[in-house]
């Protein structure tokens, strides 16, 4: 049936299809999803990784092509070549395990609250789920997930085929073994994880064998590659992380980059929330981060991801998965849902984990001792407390004081420079905004310091001043770790560094600070007692670096990337410098480096601004592209009666990056700031066939004049009925259908609003700025979509709600038009253009 309880239709071999060339799997059910396990035969195996079987499996996955959802090449030929793998790996297996396979087409609906909040709705997506049973059958699961579909016009290698092709070398390897499970493992190769999570949604709502999964891990990616990070765990379950901890044989995991993504700063989501929300299982999040410079564009190649990274996941994600498959906590998880944890890696040789409690205890006794250490030198001796006092809070305003001096005219030059046109210079040259901003920020830094040495400490003692400024940073770590340990982040570890470390290396060279002059010795000491948090300083932003300067190429028209790369460099120089501070009161000149600094700034400022530096490369080895997609759009407007009051077609233009269009331009004139997207006031969305809601983020676009289309398979929308209801409501039924991605817009006009209607949990979710965005997907074979939407009402002589439907073709004959081929042809080699059809239809009820 379909419905919200979801669809289990028929298997490979109840399907008659011209698309499905192998012949059915043995075990795989003919009809109703019905699960079969199959006997096990073979030899024993060594528990062995197999590198070479994976890098084959990718290769092949990605050699269909594009794989996205409604496509042939996603549902039919991913899930043959999937269901062949399997079927050969099933063949050498042993007899301590039995293997069972379903393919789950399921439907159904859902809001979430990512990007500003909208609903979705799928129907008849395809999953394929392995289980790996122990011989006599095993009543708790660990869960494997990974999606083989790609987004459009791209092959998809890290995302995240590599991953389906290491749980299948996994499979495979696990299968061989002679040693039992305790525990069942379940292979998810989820194939609709790009239409924002469908298909997890579709496993963990509605599959029988969801009921039995205590843990899962899920394996994503935001690069290309590289080390796979481990950037969210829980919700609780400490023990979880305790498992990767003892398990991982490379591991690299951040509890820093798990609070950051959970923000929401990052504009991306994984299968891990739905696990979360949906399911209450919790849970481990990986993703390869290396280079995401060209994830979701079609460089995205399987010779791109390096033998070493997926050696890496194979190694981490056997090892775990066994562990996770023998731990007797699996059973009983629920009993160590307490409190959450701490970690980190120390360079990717060894992960330091501990409960979020014993943390909070660590972190307070840390700040008191430093506060205690603090007040007990400040206050005595007592004839010289309020001098000590004073020249303390001297030193803790100005060093408060550069650090937002620092901070402001460092954001100026980053705006200066978005302002002419030069924003993103560093995207293919990183150095770059060290030599801008970096420089900047140091000079700033050393200069309001030194005036202060000057024009304020004209005759202190050198070793006094250096002596307070450090106690001022020791007391802004201090409080900065009270604070945040009381807002309950884990990163607080990291203030805790920077409070314990350089307060031992006091205490350790105490008698150095009283001695006149900066001897070696004390350099060398002082040096060693920062190591650890510098080094682990370092590291650190060396990762966030890497995250997160590909993502400003993606990040919007709104953002200024530079402003945002600014404030990152001043934040790290402010926090490397903190202890430093003090050496600019202990040495003679500061002449030197000012002028170095500012010599370094000036030149790449003056380099920066002739456009030197151009941010895109088309580099083979090494590609950094601009992203740009065009949408090939007929738009029809429809007044009250039903009637065509406005009609255009043109494509529809959004460059992903703050600069727009503006390199663009000379390469093909047409495109240009003349034919800027207005906003059509009466439709919700601006009248624009947004296929996410993404308007908040793209708020300059460009619409160019073009031909009508007409897709071979245009939707049909009718009324199915208008009901008065009780409490002066109005429901009004629908039927659509159409190409497999669609979008639905809702704006109740003014005196109306949208009560209820017949997707999620049947309470509308509106999306920022008020209106209602659904996004619709379907598989092979969709029936028609019905649905309703009830509002409450007042007469209005221009109705009650406008209601608008965008159909994108993504695939096949009707994605791309001649004259889009022709336009996408004409675009600069640096760019990954992504091209579709789409038709926008507005009504009015």
């Amino acid at each position: 049936g379909v419905g919200a309880a979801g669809v289990r239709a028929g298997s490979p071999a109840g399907w008659r299809s011209p698309w499905w060339p192998l012949p059915p799997v043995a075990g795989v059910a003919a009809r109703g999803g019905a699960l079969v396990s199959f006997p096990c035969l073979g030899k024993s195996s060594e528990l062995a990784w197999t590198l070479a079987e994976s890098r084959g499996y990718l290769d092949n996955i990605t050699a269909i092509g594009p794989r996205t959802v409604g496509s042939p090449e996603n549902e039919v030929l991913a899930v043959n070549y999937l269901l062949e793998q399997i079927r050969a790996i099933e063949r050498e297996s042993t007899d301590a395990h039995k293997i069972s396979v379903d393919i789950q087409r399921p439907t159904g609906s859902f809001s979430i609250d990512f990007l500003g909040g909208f609903t979705s709705y799928y129907a008849n997506i395809t999953n394929v789920i392995v289980k790996l049973d122990p011989r006599n059958g095993a009543e708790y699961a660990v869960l494997s997930n990974c999606h083989f579909d790609s987004v459009p016009n791209t092959p998809g290698a890290s995302d995240d085929a590599v991953s389906c092709a290491v749980m299948l070398e996994i499979l495979n390897t696990l299968s061989k073994s002679s040693e039992p499970l305790q525990h069942a493992i379940i292979f998810l190769f989820n194939g609709a994880e790009e239409n924002i999570l469908q298909a997890s949604h579709g496993f963990i709502t509605q599959h029988e064998w969801a009921k039995s999964i205590r843990a899962f891990i899920n394996l994503e990616a935001a690069g290309v590659g590289g080390k796979e990070l481990v950037f969210q765990t829980g919700p609780e379950n400490p023990w979880l992380v305790q498992a990767y901890v003892a398990a991982a044989k490379h591991p690299f995991a951040s509890v820093v980059a798990q609070e950051i993504f959970q923000s929401g700063i990052i504009p991306a989501d994984t299968d891990f929330r739905i696990y979360r929300d949906f399911g209450n299982v919790p849970g481990i999040d990986l993703a390869f981060i290396e280079n995401g410079y060209i994830y979701h564009t079609e460089y995205d190649t399987s010779d791109r991801i390096l033998a070493d990274s997926i050696q890496r996941a194979g190694d981490n994600i056997l090892a775990v998965l066994k562990y996770l498959a023998t731990s007797d906590k699996l059973a009983k998880s629920f009993e160590y849902r307490h409190g959450n944890v701490v970690f980190f890696d120390v360079l990717g040789l060894f992960v330091v984990a501990y409960p979020a409690r014993v943390g909070t205890i660590m972190n307070y006794i840390t700040a008191a001792t430093a506060f205690l250490y603090l007040s007990k030198k400040l206050l005595q001796p007592k004839t010289r407390a309020i001098h000590n006092l004073k020249n303390f809070f001297t030193a803790f305003s100005l060093t408060l004081i550069s650090w937002v001096c620092t901070l402001v005219t460092v954001l100026l030059v980053a705006v200066f420079v978005s302002v002419i046109g030069r924003s993103l210079s560093w995207y293919t040259h990183f150095y770059v905004s060290v030599f801008l901003y970096g420089t900047a920020a140091v000079a700033k830094l050393v200069l309001v310091h030194t005036l202060a040495k000057k024009f304020f400490y004209k005759n202190t003692n050198e070793q006094y001043l250096g002596d307070t400024f450090f106690d001022a940073s020791l007391m802004i770590w201090s409080l900065a770790l009270a604070m945040i340990t009381r807002m309950g982040l884990c990163s607080a570890f990291i203030c805790m560094l920077w409070v314990a470390f350089p307060l031992l290396a006091k205490l350790m060279i105490h008698k150095e600070f009283s001695q006149k002059g900066a001897t070696m010795k004390f350099v060398m000491m002082y040096m060693l007692g920062m190591f650890v948090p510098y080094l682990y300083m370092m590291y650190l932003s060396w990762t966030v670096f890497e995250m997160f300067t590909p993502i400003m190429g993606r990040s919007g028209s709104e953002i200024l990337p530079d402003v945002v790369l600014a404030g990152f460099i001043v934040v790290i120089t402010v926090i490397l410098s903190s202890y430093f501070i003090n050496f600019i009161y202990l040495v003679k000149s500061t002449k030197t480096t000012l002028i170095t600094l500012t010599t370094v700034f000036v030149v790449t400022l003056i380099l920066v601004c002739s456009g030197i530096f151009f941010p895109y490369s088309s580099d083979a080895a090494n590609p950094k592209p601009k992203r740009v997609f065009l949408q090939h759009t007929t738009r029809r407007f429809h007044d009250l009666g039903g009637n065509v009051v406005k009609s255009d077609s043109g494509i529809w233009i959004n460059g992903f990056d703050y600069n727009g269009i503006s390199h663009i331009t000379p390469h093909v004139p047409e495109i240009n700031d003349t034919i800027r997207t207005p906003c059509e006031e009466q439709a919700p969305f601006c009248g624009l066939p947004w296929i996410l809601p993404v308007h908040f983020m793209f708020r300059k676009n460009w619409y160019l004049p073009a031909t009508e289309i007409f897709p071979k398979r245009p939707i049909h929308f009718k009324v199915l009925s208008k009901e008065l209801m009780p409490w002066n409501s109005v429901r009004l039924s629908f039927e659509l259908s159409g190409p497999s991605h669609m979008s639905l817009y809702v704006r109740p006009h003014e005196g109306s609003a949208l009560s209820r209607w017949s997707l999620g949990d049947g309470t509308p979710v509106a999306s920022l700025g008020g209106d209602y965005f659904v996004f619709y997907s379907h598989g092979l074979q969709a029936t028609p979509w019905h649905f309703w939407v009830e509002l409450t009402v007042k007469k209005h002589p221009d109705g009650i709600v406008s209601l608008a439907i965008a159909a994108h073709y993504f695939f096949g004959e009707d994605q791309k038009s001649p004259q889009l081929y022709a336009l996408l042809e004409r675009f600069p080699n640096w760019t990954f253009s992504s091209g579709w059809s789409c038709t926008y239809d507005l009504f009015v009820f």
